[in-house]
């Protein structure tokens, strides 16, 4: 390293190694990514099983999750990784501003093609089994009628 470089880290800083990638998977790179979450599916009431299957298959991988949600959408994650012995990092710097909710990176590459799980679909809201009151209303003033 020359002069001029020591000069040019001590004004920029370090030298950062592909910064718009390592900002989009919350401090790691894309090869070390085993899976993904967006923030939405980190929001949804329960936690995806692949997680937890990922998590035990890959023991020396670390869960990384966004510090910019909520901890209560956070927690049931941070949970998981505590009950399968985990390890788990919370990644609150600004510098890493990502649509991603949860990244499960590995400390060496892994390369997969794939790295996303699908979005579970919304669950319906269950057909109400008694009608409403107006049904009610209206059945009643039927049968009176006859």
């Amino acid at each position: 390293m020359t002069i001029d470089d020591y000069l040019q880290e001590g004004i920029h800083g370090k030298k950062v190694l592909k910064p718009e990638e390592r900002k989009k998977y919350l401090g790691t790179l894309r090869e070390r990514v085993v899976v993904v979450l967006t923030r939405a599916q980190v929001r949804e009431a329960t936690t995806y099983p692949e997680i937890a299957r990922l998590l035990k298959e890959n023991y020396k991988a670390t869960l990384l999750l966004n510090g910019a949600m909520n901890y209560s959408d956070l927690a049931k994650y941070i949970a998981l990784a505590s009950k399968i012995k985990a390890p788990y990092k919370i990644i609150a710097s600004p510098e890493h501003t990502s649509e991603l909710g949860l990244v499960l990176a590995s400390d060496t590459a892994v390369d997969k093609d794939t790295i996303t799980i699908d979005q579970r679909p919304k669950q319906k809201a269950e057909k109400r089994k008694r009608p409403g009151f107006v049904s009610r209303f209206i059945n009643k003033l039927k049968k009176k009628r006859n």
